[in-house]
């Protein structure tokens, strides 16, 4: 009888434990060979190199986009973008908008907060400007960021002039780098929570660094051309760039520790998409970045940290993509997803060590005005074999990553394994046809 009312007690205390937090940290446009731990000789990056070590490290996890919009509504709704009506960039001029985000079902926080999760978004929204594309009507608490694409000055804050600046539905003024000032708003946030601490949050920290324009603070790209001797300016400022915000980073994770939150938080960090070659970024050693589906443009950093439950310091092989964060995220917080997504779970990798599912099937869609036409491109991968191309008007490519992983040598798409790629795009396409993402 006392070994099952312990038995009881222990159940109990299981199925009451409070879930995790999680910190979702999305940084936009950083190339995977941008970081110091990736192989950046010119990089010092020592706060995402530690946090690099102190979880697992996914090799082949990828941007559901080689852009930002299609990336992050497949991080809200856990499916392809295409799906849900954000197929390319959402923009505030109405003849270069490429989407209109139209979720199928609930979205990753408004499913944790039927856990009583408190949900937060601070930094870079772009997926709408107006109503029911806010981020309060989506699902977060609580919004303290921006809703734009991309900021023509990180000082002033601003798009086309215009100031997409806001704290929930309210127009604000910020003053400072606008890295700086998210991450000050995300510790407010942490400070608050730490208040609360029986009830579990989930914080999305969406930097808009390191997109172009490429601006550090003065400072630190001083810093940098005193250091790296004869580094190009471009680069020095791009180096730069990425500096300051490790450091930033860092100042988040910190507060994490002060506040005495760090272990019962699962920390994910990664990118939107991969690096942008022409701002002097680098994806080396892959092939392509932003706007590309080589894996340049699709393959990104990402780490996922919860101590001493997610091993530190191991590196996975394991395919991901970012639609699986919502099915992972879920299970680890016991809520059920009962409408059908295309994301997978990853917890039994994270916690269990798995090996995950090395065949699935990973599709990628752009599409884009300007001289792309307004018409779609894409990408698709099983096991070792991509097929893939990167613009609407260039024939599909093949490329075997087993034997070519740095896609030196693609070949002509002929033959049995090309026809079931075939198959299975146009498939998707033919799904993804009947969702209208026009107004």
């Amino acid at each position: 009888m006392f070994r099952l009312l312990l038995l009881a007690s222990a159940f109990l205390a299981t199925a009451t434990a409070k879930p995790p937090n999680f910190l979702v940290i999305l940084v936009d446009d950083l190339g995977y060979g941008d970081l110091a731990c990736y192989g950046a000789e010119d990089m010092r990056t020592p706060r995402l190199d530690r946090l690099m070590e102190a979880g697992t490290r996914f090799d082949q996890f990828y941007a559901n986009c080689t852009v930002c919009t299609p990336t992050r509504a497949s991080l809200m709704t856990g499916r392809y973008p295409d799906l849900v009506g954000a197929p390319g960039v959402i923009r505030q001029d109405p003849p270069k908008n490429w989407g209109h985000f139209r979720p199928s079902g609930p979205t990753l926080p408004e499913l944790l907060k039927t856990a009583g999760y408190h949900t937060a978004l601070i930094g870079k929204w772009h997926l709408g400007y107006e109503s029911p594309n806010l981020p309060n009507d989506r699902g977060f608490d609580f919004f303290h960021g921006f809703l734009g694409d991309m900021m023509n000055d990180y000082y002033t804050h601003l798009r086309g002039g215009v100031n997409w600046m806001r704290r929930n539905k309210e127009t604000i003024t910020a003053e400072g780098h606008a890295t700086e000032v998210f991450t000050r708003w995300s510790i407010d946030y942490l400070t608050e929570r730490s208040k609360e601490a029986d009830k579990p949050f989930f914080l999305y920290l969406a930097y808009n660094a390191p997109h172009f324009p490429i601006q550090p603070p003065k400072e630190w790209e001083e810093k940098v051309l005193a250091r790296e001797k004869g580094i190009d300016p471009a680069r020095a400022r791009n180096v730069a760039f990425v500096e300051h915000t490790d450091h930033e980073i860092g100042k988040v994770l910190d507060a994490l520790v002060e506040l005495k939150l760090s272990k019962d938080t699962i920390v994910v960090f990664t990118s939107d998409n991969g690096g942008s070659i022409p701002h002097a970024q680098r994806n080396l050693p892959l092939r392509g970045g932003k706007q590309e589906h080589w894996e340049g443009g699709i393959r990104v950093p990402t780490c996922v940290v919860w101590p001493d439950r997610i091993p530190a310091g191991k590196r996975s092989n394991t395919p991901g993509m970012t639609m699986d964060l919502l099915p992972t995220l879920c299970e680890i917080a016991d809520v059920p997803v009962e409408h059908e997504i295309e994301g997978q779970s990853l917890a039994p990798v994270w916690l269990k060590g798995e090996a995950g599912d090395p065949d699935r099937i990973m599709i990628w869609v752009r599409r884009e005005g300007g001289q792309h036409q307004g018409r779609a491109y894409y990408a698709i991968r099983r096991g070792k074999w991509k097929l893939l191309q990167n613009t609407p008007l260039e024939p599909m490519v093949m490329v075997d990553l087993e034997a070519d992983p740095f896609e030196e040598n693609p070949k002509p798409a002929h033959g049995k394994v090309a026809q079931q790629l075939t198959d299975s795009l146009v498939s998707h396409i033919q799904k993804a046809g009947a969702v209208p993402w026009q107004k």
